[in-house]
């Protein structure tokens, strides 16, 4: 099955390019030479980008190992263990041949409660919210998952995600995709383009620079390219950091959605399909305690079927755009998250409803 792309920014559009100038007077009716230029070259690129760039389209013009079992891999990235194990655990039973599981646990050796957790746990190194740790231990989660051949499809998740839908469902809705659901999106205000550098350049320009949650899901061929990269992990290790140049850069927010807005901007949804809370427009996202919890909440983040950001300048700009999925417009979000430990009884008595297909 085939995805069909749902919205593309319109600096992501093909656009017509500059034309030369001239002094000749355009006759009507007919086309002056110039019409029949090709656009202005592009700056030069760079030895390393022309090299990047080489290794990327190998990687993803080259077809997957066939597999007779395709799997997903679900990569948590905790401080330690994992408060909803017993809900992953109802979610994972009886679909032993269909997933993995990957556990990068930053702070503590995580106890498990779960059969499907148990030496799951890979090397993990500490990580510090803000800093490119962050995208090293996202690497470091798709390195590990990556050996596994039978790995098709690649989710990053936190220790306060949870299912909205059967294993079943987000199957279907995963493996037959040909793209990643990588949240991408332009931000001129200040908690996107203002936290840019232009010590990125030449190799990431402003108009590339983009924003997203980092809780991904990705394809094959995109996780080996994630891991192939040098050139622009370098350029976020570097210059997008806390209090660089007076700015906040979160390189977690901006490293993928740029990665991938350069590289490869329409074989991602620009989209992610977990969903966040940020009305409460704060520099963390609602938190959804056992009292919080009811059908209609459940209900009503599993009917969103558009997606939604807010741009931080004064103009607060709200950029809508459907979730499509195989040409039809379909549900956006397949998790959810920030959930308190504490909502863990709840989120299983509701399991099996709102789990449903």
């Amino acid at each position: 099955m085939k995805i069909t792309q749902a919205w593309i920014p319109q600096d992501m559009q093909i656009l017509p390019g500059p034309r030369h100038r001239t002094h000749m007077k355009r006759p009507i009716g007919c086309k002056v030479i110039t019409d029949w230029l090709p656009p202005a070259p592009a700056r030069e690129l760079t030895d390393e980008e022309v090299a990047s760039h080489v290794v990327i389209r190998e990687i993803l013009n080259s077809p997957i190992v066939p597999s007779k079992t395709p799997k997903i891999a679900f990569m948590f990235l905790t401080p330690g263990s994992l408060p909803f194990e017993k809900l992953w655990d109802k979610f994972f039973n009886g679909h032993e041949d269909k997933f993995t599981v990957y556990v990068h646990a930053s702070k503590e050796k995580p106890t498990h409660v779960s059969i499907h957790f148990l030496n799951r746990d890979i090397h993990s190194n500490q990580v510090v919210w803000g800093k490119i740790t962050m995208v090293d231990a996202e690497r470091r989660l798709l390195a590990n998952a990556l050996q596994n051949p039978d790995n098709h499809h690649f989710v990053l998740l936190s220790d306060s995600c949870v299912p909205l839908y059967s294993f079943d469902y987000i199957y279907k809705y995963l493996m037959p995709s040909n793209i990643s659901f990588v949240d991408s999106f332009k931000d001129p205000g200040p908690h996107g383009n203002g936290r840019y550098s232009e010590h990125m350049l030449p190799e990431v320009e402003e108009k590339h620079f983009r924003k997203g949650a980092q809780w991904f899901t990705l394809k094959r061929q995109h996780a080996l390219i994630v891991l192939a990269d040098n050139l622009y992990y370098n350029k976020f290790r570097n210059y997008c950091q806390p209090g660089f140049e007076g700015r906040n850069c979160i390189a977690d927010e901006h490293y993928l959605p740029t990665f991938f807005n350069i590289v490869d901007p329409t074989g991602i949804a620009n989209w992610s399909v977990t969903h966040v809370d940020w009305s409460e427009r704060k520099w963390h996202p609602k938190s959804y305690r056992a009292e919080d919890l009811t059908d209609e909440l459940l209900q009503n983040i599993t009917s969103i079927d558009v997606s939604v950001h807010v741009t931080s300048d004064k103009k607060k700009e709200v950029q809508r755009w459907p979730c499509v999925w195989n040409g039809m417009q379909r549900p956006c979000y397949l998790f959810a998250r920030k959930f308190y430990p504490q909502a863990l009884d709840k989120l299983l008595y509701f399991f099996s409803n709102y789990t449903t297909n």
